[in-house]
């Protein structure tokens, strides 16, 4: 945002009434100091370029001035315990604000058009990609974690669009072929300090990520990091990081996405798997589960107990997404009262959760989703292929690096050490779709398969 400009000595001195002359013999700082001067009056200010100076002329951007309503509306909380803004919000390398857009959602908006974000609509939620086109994808349930974390900040009010950035990146670490290919890459690095998938998501947003000249990563705010390091559900246990561990609790934002993300598996894994016919309806009510008598209820009530089964498979699920998310606000609401945001930190507990009923029919539908889906013959089978294919090119590229990509190579001959070298590597292997995998394993294990196209970073 902004124009980048050059303006001669004469035409500094012309503006703030001094000569070309004693512009020439000011340093930069001080030939900054000038600039600002002459962009006061006109309600904005001005970003020194310091690569771009000389003897008479000095490189600069104009910032138009923030509108003051628009800036209050998008840096307004509603309550205390939310997260709450800054201009440009607390990053590794400061940057000046953005005048249209919030910090939170500078970092909403840096994740989507990460790369990162754009592979996962080719990595498996829990079927490989390649098996159809309507199953959901680790990008699809991105999506939906985010729309049901968003409800759930707006309802409670916390911050909407820190929520939603947390949400967008709680992925992005993610392995191809799923939880299988993350387990792979762990057992392949367990002496080099393992791969763990939030870890990875945060090793991306900081460091892996290239869009800008002036750092490595995505340089996010530490509220929209600490959300993506302190992702925790039952598949996800990061180690503790020292920087972000300061607390018992992450903030307020962050506990939702956690317990989103549950919800959301869960509910969308068992519609996919009722697709898939992995499951038969009459399969859900051997579960056990307390909610299938309302649900049963609710379904009768809107006509659709009988007749179009797809319809009514449709409506199951999203009479069970309403009651865990219904339950999820209603029971959270319980334990906010007027606390800050560092109070809910400092809390022994998160503050989001469910009730007791429901905490116990989100365990138990977990536990029969393991059973019946997750562990079914047909997935395992897609999970082996995957696991076996990510092994055969981790030990091939460690014993000949020189069959990685170019740019790969560059960062395998940068590394100091085994360790180094190893976590190049998981980068590599981590950073790939599905079908990239597929695609390269063919490459270098079938002789048939043509090789003169690029593999890529």
């Amino acid at each position: 945002m902004g124009i980048n400009l050059t303006i001669s000595a004469k035409s500094i001195a012309e503006k703030v009434g001094i000569t070309p002359r004693s512009v020439e013999k000011h340093s930069l700082s001080k030939k900054a100091g000038l600039i600002k001067r002459m962009g006061a009056a006109r309600g904005g200010h001005w970003l020194v370029k310091p690569y771009g100076t000389g003897l008479g002329k000095i490189v600069f951007k104009w910032l138009p001035a923030f509108d003051k309503l628009m800036c209050k509306e998008r840096m307004t909380v509603t309550e205390s315990w939310a997260a709450q803004y800054t201009l440009a919000g607390r990053r590794e390398y400061q940057e000046q604000p953005d005048p249209y857009r919030n910090c939170f959602q500078r970092d909403r908006d840096r994740i989507l058009y990460s790369t990162a974000f754009k592979r996962l609509q080719y990595k498996t939620q829990v079927y490989v990609v390649h098996e159809a086109d309507f199953y959901r994808t680790r990008l699809t349930h991105t999506l939906e974690v985010a729309q049901h974390a968003r409800t759930v900040a707006r309802a409670l009010g916390a911050n909407e669009d820190l929520t939603e950035a947390i949400a967008l990146a709680h992925d992005l670490g993610h392995a191809p072929f799923g939880h299988a290919g993350e387990e792979t890459l762990n057992e392949l690095m367990k002496d080099y300090g393992g791969f763990e998938h939030n870890l990875q998501s945060l090793r991306i947003v900081d460091l892996l990520e290239k869009r800008y000249p002036n750092f490595d990563g995505l340089n996010l705010t530490f509220e929209t990091r600490e959300g993506i390091a302190r992702h925790n559900t039952s598949y996800d246990s990061p180690q503790d990081l020292c920087e972000f561990m300061e607390t018992p609790q992450p903030g307020i934002e962050a506990q939702i996405v956690n317990l989103s993300d549950q919800i959301a598996f869960v509910t969308h894994d068992l519609e996919d798997a009722l697709v898939a016919n992995l499951l038969s309806e009459e399969s859900l009510w051997e579960c056990q589960l307390t909610l299938w008598e309302e649900i049963r209820t609710r379904l009768k009530r809107d006509g659709v107990w009988t007749g179009d089964a797809q319809l009514r498979r449709r409506q199951l699920v999203r009479h069970l997404i309403e009651l865990f998310n219904v339950d999820l606000i209603q029971e959270s609401k319980k334990g906010l009262s007027s606390q800050t945001a560092d109070e809910i930190r400092l809390a022994r507990d998160p503050v989001i959760r469910l009730s007791a009923a429901y905490q116990q029919a989100l365990e138990t539908l977990r536990d029969f989703l393991y059973r019946k889906v997750y562990h079914h013959p047909l997935v395992l089978v897609m999970v082996f292929k995957g696991s076996r294919l990510l092994r055969e090119m981790f030990q091939l590229f460690l014993a000949e690096p020189r069959l990685l990509p170019l740019p790969t190579q560059q960062r395998w001959d940068l590394a100091g050490d085994e360790l180094e070298q190893r976590r190049v590597l998981c980068d590599y292997l981590s950073g790939m779709t599905d079908k990239y995998a597929m695609e390269t394993s063919r490459k270098l294990l079938d002789p048939y398969e043509k090789v003169l196209t690029t593999f890529g970073a």
